[in-house]
């Protein structure tokens, strides 16, 4: 079969590896995917933010399977427009969508559900923000309604802070478009914890769990990103704590997409914050994470694209899921200046010599290929991954690859798992 993947990130790079593995795929397509993926898939230009450029490729490829990357084309409606052309496509519709595209209506969905999140107010001014401002103890978060790329949460430790968040976000100084809507929450402490779940619109089945790092720097400090590394381990979760999440978070949500008739199929990204209360929700993203994939998928022994089939096809209850013991660890090295401004186009040195090392795949997040030399074209470049026996094997491995690479202005985190270490 023919699998076409959306998107052309680290996660759609990890995604084409895994697809590729299955002895049921004969060829992999990417849209519009990068220099790096263009290793294991056929690369077609197409613009992701774009709906009728879209149809146009999956009308040309005619795959048996598309699998949506990013968030964006999920908010575009693509899902529905391929499911009304008669077309088999993993991941939810642009209503289902929502749970991640609207962080208001995710909260509301929530409540309606008694899944546990954090206290919130959603306000639609800027005098509604900071009459609501006064219900909550500092710090306080604020978030951005709609999609923002990653850069719409913001946690402010003064009263000053959070007024300034607003005013931003409302006059969109911050995002470069007014907000209409945003999210007022109480902070949450804790340790964060991606627990991702596949759904066929009734059933869960999780995959390992993971912990991003979502600060540019390290000690978790510095600007908030898309993540700087993540890992993953067997014992980052008891059972009991596992069964606990799948019951009363996954398939609570799930079930409560199928109440509201807006069936949800695909990936569900609980991002929880693991409170002295018990899990409590930060976020759901209606995609695989990003780097989180990158991390999942090493470890994944099974066939992904006969689990991706069964959530499609709604019988997802059948399928069994197979895991390398251990842990894994991806840590991204990105451009200087991201998330900010970056300058592209740098030459980057090394991969090979980086692929040597056992048990290491190397991600391309953001690179180009230019007569035979791979170039920097993002802010987070590369997802240089590894497994181990432990999570010490996994994090050496990872890092003496990532030493063997490098390209001007190269940035990473030197203590991705350093939490976890510490224990």
């Amino acid at each position: 079969m023919k699998v076409l993947v959306i998107g052309g990130g680290g996660r759609e790079h990890a995604l084409c590896r895994a697809i590729r593995r299955s002895s049921r795929v004969t060829e992999v397509v990417c849209a519009p995917g990068n220099g790096g993926i263009a290793q294991v898939a056929r690369c077609v230009q197409a613009d992701a933010k774009d709906l009728d450029d879209l149809l146009r490729v999956t009308a040309a490829e005619k795959p048996e399977l598309t699998v949506v990357g990013p968030e964006l084309p999920l908010a575009l409606g693509l899902v529905d427009a391929m499911q009304a052309r008669g077309m088999k496509v993993f991941g939810p519709t642009r209503e289902a969508a929502l749970l991640e595209t609207s962080k208001a209506h995710a909260k509301r969905f929530m409540q309606r559900h008694t899944i546990p999140t954090a206290a919130y107010a959603v306000c639609a001014s800027r005098q509604e923000a900071q009459t609501a401002l006064e219900m909550f103890h500092l710090p306080v978060v604020i978030k951005a309604d709609g999609l923002a790329a990653g850069k719409g949460v913001l946690i402010c430790e003064t009263k000053a802070q959070a007024e300034q968040a607003i005013a931003d976000l409302f006059s969109g100084q911050l995002l470069g478009s007014a907000e209409t809507s945003i999210v007022i929450e109480e902070h949450l402490t804790g340790e964060e914890l991606s627990f991702l779940v596949l759904s066929d619109g009734k059933h869960v089945a999780p995959l390992v769990p993971a912990q991003d790092h979502k600060r540019l720097g390290e000690g978790d400090t510095g600007p908030n990103t898309g993540g700087m590394g993540v890992y993953s381990t067997d014992d980052m979760l008891d059972p009991a704590m596992r069964a606990w999440i799948l019951e009363h978070i996954a398939q609570r949500a799930i079930d409560g997409m199928a109440a509201e008739e807006t069936p949800f199929v695909g990936v569900l990204y609980c991002g929880l914050m693991m409170t002295a209360k018990g899990p409590q929700v930060l976020e759901f993203n209606a995609r695989f994470g990003d780097p989180e994939t990158q991390a999942i998928l090493v470890r994944m022994e099974s066939d992904l694209v006969e689990a991706l089939e069964a959530c499609v096809e709604g019988r997802l209850s059948d399928t069994e899921f197979c895991w390398k013991p251990g842990a894994s660890a991806c840590v991204v090295a990105a451009s200087q200046g991201y998330p900010g401004a970056y300058a592209s186009g740098k030459a980057i040195t090394g991969l090979e010599e980086a692929a040597r090392v056992p048990e290491v795949e190397v991600f391309h997040a953001g690179t180009k290929l230019e007569d035979g030399v791979f170039r920097t074209a993002g802010g987070r470049v590369l997802g240089v991954t590894a497994t181990g026996a432990n999570l010490e094997a996994a994090l050496g491995s990872a890092y003496e690859a990532l030493g063997r690479i490098a390209f001007e202005g190269m940035v990473y985190r030197k203590d991705i798992g350093h939490r976890a270490l510490k224990k």
